[in-house]
């Protein structure tokens, strides 16, 4: 590291589980976040002023009047402006050590396999089931961990999913795949700062994972119910016979 980088993650680095070693950890991990919208963009916020050395972003969609109100790494100004690409421009004001690769397409197939497969860390910041099942898949072919969340109204979830380590579940454990499609917030409303929230734990997590350090959510199912601020917890257990990462 340079001068201005000991300067820039100086907070960082006086933690005794972070260090200068653990800043090198971060400067050299490589993050793949899937979906720039109320959970992709504080995700992706924090992990590029954290010093992540790649962040990688997909996501097809423009943004529109409506996503201002809780995606913050777009303005008013970027309306009609690709996602990613008004992503890559918020991160680069922040952090222009991190290589931020933007791409304006849906992950999937061959693609979603070569870019699991060089990741460090998967973020599932996508709002469908049937993205959220392919990538745990492909997560779970290459023991990838993967930090999966959701929002909608006033609540929120986060989980870790680590192929492989600890016994971990994996998401498909926790939900069937059943052809349904899970609630919108396009539908269903979302109060702002859930998604601020969520997509922070998700960043906290994904910095964990790659340091090695504390204890993760993996094998838990974090809740956070915003009209009462109550916090719950479900332990989740592996599904021997899950047409996943059963055995």
């Amino acid at each position: 590291m340079n001068d201005q980088q000991l300067l820039r993650y100086s907070r960082q680095i006086m933690l005794p589980q972070v260090d200068i070693s653990g800043q090198e950890k971060l400067l050299q991990a490589k993050i793949l976040i899937i979906g720039a919208g109320g959970l992709g963009c504080p995700a992706a916020i924090y992990l590029a002023a954290a010093g992540i050395g790649q962040i990688t972003i997909y996501d097809d969609d423009k943004v529109d009047l409506s996503n201002i109100q809780r995606q913050i790494a777009h303005y008013t100004d970027d309306v009609g402006t690709e996602k990613v690409i008004s992503t890559l421009e918020t991160l680069k004001k922040i952090n222009l050590d991190v290589n931020v690769k933007a791409k304006s397409q849906r992950l999937a197939g061959k693609l979603l396999e070569d870019e699991v497969a060089q990741a460090d860390v998967v973020l599932d910041c996508s709002d469908n089931f049937s993205t959220r099942f392919d990538i745990n898949r492909a997560c779970v072919k290459h023991n990838t961990p993967l930090v999966s969340a959701a929002a909608i109204r006033f609540e929120g979830q986060v989980s870790i999913f680590t192929p492989g380590k600890n016994n971990s579940p994996c998401y498909n454990c926790l939900y069937a795949d059943n052809g349904e499609e899970m609630q919108s917030c396009a539908t269903n409303g979302v109060i702002a700062p859930i998604t601020g929230i969520i997509g922070s734990i998700q960043a906290l997590e994904a910095l964990k994972i790659v340091l090695e350090i504390g204890e993760t959510l993996t094998g838990r199912l974090l809740l956070l119910d915003g009209l009462t601020m109550e916090w719950q917890t479900m332990k989740l257990k592996k599904n021997q016979n899950c047409p996943t990462c059963g055995c």
